[in-house]
């Protein structure tokens, strides 16, 4: 196997030699043949399985001006600058309003499909970005975990499945998708695929690798041991060296399998030519991609994205609803194109951030790091209405939201009703469901 055209030839289009493909590859290579070629629905591994899309509002996101308790006078007496007005939300009830910047997830909530959650936290709470963001990764508070609470879902509930399993659109793989077994996948972009799970691009081993392709290159054997675990190959799996290959000719099918894969996640992306317009928001962009390689069936079970800048300790006020109308607008857009696809009922999304804000606001017209705050489940598998009950706003705990409800009660529910795996070995204890899926 010395070239691209050589390797493709001895694949699942061309004839044999499959030991050589990554199993997600051959799903890959399939999915592109199959007689099914303009369905949007998935096929193999993916038809019909439920799809979660996770977006990380990174920073912490100020909860208290994304769901305003606007009936409460102490919320006007905390924040007398940058409190919003009842005129700047949409009333969910006489008590609560959704921001405005958020028109989109107004409507989902006036159709019934999307749930908004009060009061999300967890005990003894930290305020380190680093410390609580792992906390809600890994699902522990203890932060003694060597898992995420995804990588438990992917070694629990998709034992054999393709390392596409789960997909984030990170330049590092989040702690969430930390697994025994098969942790994901993790790119910025598909053209990165290949070189950054793990941690940053390789720019030398790419250079590598790409000599290693180029057929005029003479390749000496060199039959010293091989570790399958140091090569930086995307995926989460280990690839194993074939008894009686050599070092060089292993790396150099590593190299190959990569690039096709890479290769072919970008064909299957371009596959889906949507008639949604997304804006230009990082997120927007992320979240594009995911309708795309929903429609063009990779078997992902879970997407991660993450959308930053809620660390909002300055002049919060307009830069605070510019960042929830990016929110609104790219998850507008990601459930238009989900719809036109026919794969609505099949896909549900929820925000997460790992704090909220304190009640008062500081000197600067921010507000600094504290503890409670909101989460919201949408799509149309989803009951929407109020969940869990909204903290006091003068009953604090040094100044922060005290939780009402625990965040793993609102990652329970997702496990048990809506990806239907038992969530107890995956969050190693049983927590009440909030009842939000349909």
């Amino acid at each position: 196997m010395k070239t691209r055209r050589e390797f493709l030839s001895r694949t699942l289009l061309g004839a044999s030699a499959t030991w050589t493909v990554p199993g997600f590859v051959n799903h890959t290579f399939a999915a592109l043949d199959a007689a099914t070629r303009d369905s949007a629905t998935q096929i193999a591994t993916g038809k019909d399985s439920p799809i979660l899309v996770v977006i990380q509002l990174a920073g912490g996101n100020d909860g208290l001006n994304t769901l305003v308790p606007f009936a409460d006078d102490a919320y006007y007496n905390a924040r007398q600058r940058i409190a919003k007005k009842e005129k700047e939300l949409i009333r969910l009830n006489d008590q609560i309003g959704l921001n405005a910047s958020m028109p989109f997830l107004g409507s989902l909530y006036k159709e019934g499909h999307l749930a908004c959650i009060q009061g999300v936290g967890y005990p003894n709470p930290n305020r380190s970005h680093f410390v609580s963001t792992s906390i809600w990764e890994t699902a522990d508070p203890s932060t003694r975990s060597n898992t995420g609470w995804i990588g438990r879902y992917f070694d629990n509930a998709c034992s054999g499945a393709d390392p596409t399993v789960g997909i984030s659109f990170n330049k590092t793989q989040p702690e969430s998708f930390g697994a025994l077994k098969n942790s994901g996948i993790c790119l910025s972009s598909p053209e990165l695929y290949r070189w950054i799970h793990g941690g940053g691009e390789k720019a030398q081993a790419e250079e590598f690798f790409s000599e290693l392709n180029r057929p005029d290159v003479d390749k000496e054997a060199d039959n010293s041991p091989v570790d399958g675990a140091s090569i930086g190959m995307s995926g989460g799996g280990k690839p194993g060296i074939v008894q009686g290959e050599s070092n060089l000719a292993f790396l150099e099918r590593v190299a190959m399998d990569a690039r096709v894969s890479s290769s072919k996640i970008l064909e299957i992306a371009a596959r889906h030519k949507t008639q949604v317009t997304y804006d230009g928001s990082p997120l927007a962009r992320s979240l594009n991609l995911v309708s795309r390689m929903i429609a063009g069936k990779l078997p992902t079970r879970i997407f991660y994205v993450s959308h930053g800048g809620f660390d909002t300790h300055n002049n919060q006020a307009n830069s605070h609803d510019r960042l929830l109308s990016q929110l609104d607008g790219a998850i507008k857009s990601f459930m238009q194109d989900i719809k036109s696809q026919g794969n609505a009922d099949r896909v549900t999304v929820m925000t997460f951030s790992e704090f909220g804000r304190r009640v008062a606001e500081n000197a600067s017209g921010g507000t600094d790091h504290g503890q409670g705050s909101c989460m919201f489940v949408a799509g149309a598998p989803v009951k929407g209405g109020l969940y869990g009950k909204q903290p006091s706003l003068t009953d604090l705990s040094q100044g922060d939201l005290k939780f009402t409800t625990d965040f793993r009660s609102v990652y329970a529910t997702l496990l048990d009703e809506f990806m239907k795996t038992p969530s107890m070995p995956v969050l190693k204890a049983k927590y009440p469901s909030l009842g939000f899926m349909a």
